[in-house]
């Protein structure tokens, strides 16, 4: 079983920057990926990015992609998602995920663990 716990997230505005961390605990080498979702309300739960525990490639949705970096640090058992140029729209609950997974990708349904979220909250 592998625990996630997410945290930095808070309010900024628009044109803001925040970084949220990830911390995972318990048996973490069934993981080999990691990733950030957010659910806004009254919307579906939507990746953001991904990427591979160790190193490697990582993806990101095109509505983030060239603002929103995701990176990791293996032995701190750690995903980190720094995030610049925040918009309004970017206002969600962010779910940190890992699993075991042949390929990463942002559906859900690949990853058998996740947080308990941290909002995210961008507005003038």
């Amino acid at each position: 079983q592998v625990q996630l716990e997410e945290s930095g997230g808070g309010s900024v505005q628009p044109g803001g920057s925040l970084r949220l961390s990830c911390v995972a605990s318990g048996y973490t080498y069934s993981s080999n990926a990691m990733a950030w979702f957010r659910q806004a309300p009254g919307k579906a739960r939507e990746g953001v990015a991904a990427i591979y525990v160790g190193g490697g490639g990582a993806i990101y949705a095109d509505s983030v992609k060239d603002r929103f970096t995701i990176s990791q640090d293996n032995a701190k058992k750690s995903v980190y998602l720094e995030m610049r140029n925040l918009k309004p729209e970017d206002t969600a609950m962010y779910y940190c995920a890992a699993g075991p997974v042949l390929r990463i990708s942002m559906v859900a349904a690949d990853y058998r663990y996740w947080g308990l979220g941290t909002q995210v909250t961008v507005s003038s």
